[in-house]
């Protein structure tokens, strides 16, 4: 279980990295079941991302893997290549 101060943790550790490597982000956290536990939209972060970072939090906990993984696979020719179109646009 992910409580809401896990999650704030969470989001306190990606806006550090966001401000090093200078990307304003949105960062959702997610619990074991998928749902959402939180989400912050940093300034200046892309209001498109908002949708995205959050389905991506629950396709990354759905199948159990690391959203950096996730994002490497979604890539053109890997296994989770098109995912959005098979998990109802998560």
């Amino acid at each position: 279980m992910i409580t809401l101060a896990d999650a704030r943790r969470v989001i306190a550790a990606a806006e550090k990295k966001a401000e090093e490597i200078g990307q304003p982000m949105n960062i959702a956290v997610a619990d074991s079941g998928g749902n959402l536990v939180a989400h912050v939209r940093m300034d200046k972060a892309w209001m498109g991302s908002i949708d995205i970072s959050i389905k991506k939090a629950w396709t990354a906990r759905a199948f159990d893997i690391e959203t950096k993984t996730l994002a490497e696979f979604s890539q053109s020719g890997g296994q989770f290549f098109g995912i959005h179109s098979r998990t109802a646009g998560r």
